[in-house]
C-alpha cells in the first residue's frame, strides 16, 4: 500500500471580476492524482503558478480541497477535522520551506525553535530536550554552539539545516519539500541536497520533493509529476521522463535548467 495517495484532488478560488463584478471560481488545481510508496521520492515539478504548493499544502491539511481526497497510510487527512486526529497526522508527515529565514521565529533560539514540535505535540521527547536537541542539530550536520543562538547568526544554508532538524523531531515518515534549495546558492544547495539524501537512507524517510527544476528533482526523486496550470501533463518514472519525455511542456523544463554542479 502506498503511503500518501492523492486522487482526483481539485482547488477552486472565488475571485471578482472588476469592482463591483460578479464572483468567479479559477481552478488553480484540476483533478490532481498521483501516489508515492514508503522510502521514495516523487518529485512534483512545473514552473510558478502551476500549482505545486497548492497541492502541497492541500495534503498537509493546511487548506481543504474543492474536491478528491488525500489519504496518509490508509487514513484520509481531513481539513478541519478534529484537532486530536489531524495532530496525530500532522506528527507523521512534516514540511520542510522554501525561505529558510521566513520559516523561522526571529525571536526564538535554535534550542526553542527545535523543541517547539515536542511541546506542541506534547511529545515524551520534551522530557529531556537538551539530548534531543544535540542529537537532531548533528543529524543536519551542526554542533549544540547554535543552541543559544537565533536564526539571524546564520547563513541560509545553515537556516534550512536547522529548518530540517525541527522537522526531523517528531520522527515523521513523510516530508514534504517545498522548494527547499531555490532560495539558497547553487553550492549551497548541492550541500543540502547531499544532506536530504544522507537523511533518507538513514530514517528510511519518504520524500515529496517540489520543484522548477528538472536536475534537481533527477537527482532525489524515483518518480515525477509534471504539473502546468493546475494539471498534470505528464508522469512516471525519473529516468524514463528525463531521457525521453513525452510533452513539449517536460521537454522546456529539461532544457531550461543547467545541471547540477559536481559535488552533488
Amino acid at each position: 500500500m502506498a503511503l500518501l495517495e492523492v486522487h482526483q484532488l481539485t482547488k477552486n478560488y472565488a475571485r471578482r471580476s472588476g469592482w463591483r463584478g460578479a464572483s468567479q471560481e479559477k481552478c488553480v488545481v484540476d483533478r490532481v492524482s498521483f501516489s508515492i510508496a514508503r522510502g521514495e521520492t516523487l518529485g512534483l515539478v512545473g514552473e510558478s503558478g502551476s500549482g505545486k504548493s497548492t497541492v502541497a499544502r492541500m495534503i498537509l491539511g493546511l487548506i481543504p480541497p474543492s474536491s478528491g481526497t488525500v489519504s496518509f497510510a490508509g487514513e484520509e487527512v481531513i481539513c478541519g477535522a478534529s484537532s486530536a486526529g489531524l495532530r496525530t497526522l500532522r506528527r507523521r508527515m512534516q514540511p520542510v520551506f522554501q525561505d529558510p529565514f521566513a520559516a523561522l521565529n526571529p525571536r526564538m533560539t535554535v534550542a526553542e525553535i527545535i523543541a517547539e514540535p515536542f511541546r506542541i505535540h506534547r511529545h515524551d521527547g520534551s522530557e529531556r530536550p537538551a539530548e534531543n536537541l544535540r542529537e537532531l542539530l548533528a543529524e543536519v550536520g551542526l554542533d549544540e554552539s547554535a543552541l543559544p543562538r537565533y536564526p539571524h547568526e546564520f547563513s541560509g544554508g545553515q537556516r534550512q539545516r536547522i529548518n530540517i532538524a525541527r522537522a526531523l523531531a517528531l520522527r515523521p515518515e513523510l516530508l514534504v519539500l517545498d522548494e527547499p534549495v531555490s532560495a539558497l546558492d547553487v553550492s549551497v544547495g548541492a550541500q543540502i541536497m547531499n544532506l536530504l539524501r544522507h537523511l533518507q537512507q538513514t530514517f528510511h524517510l519518504t520524500y515529496l520533493f517540489i520543484s522548477h527544476s528538472m536536475p534537481l528533482v533527477r537527482y532525489l526523486a524515483t518518480s515525477i509529476v509534471v504539473m502546468r496550470a493546475g494539471k498534470v501533463v505528464e508522469m512516471g518514472a525519473c529516468d524514463q521522463i528525463c531521457r525521453f519525455p513525452a510533452e513539449a511542456y517536460t521537454k522546456a523544463l529539461l532544457e531550461a535548467t543547467p545541471e547540477l554542479p559536481q559535488q552533488v
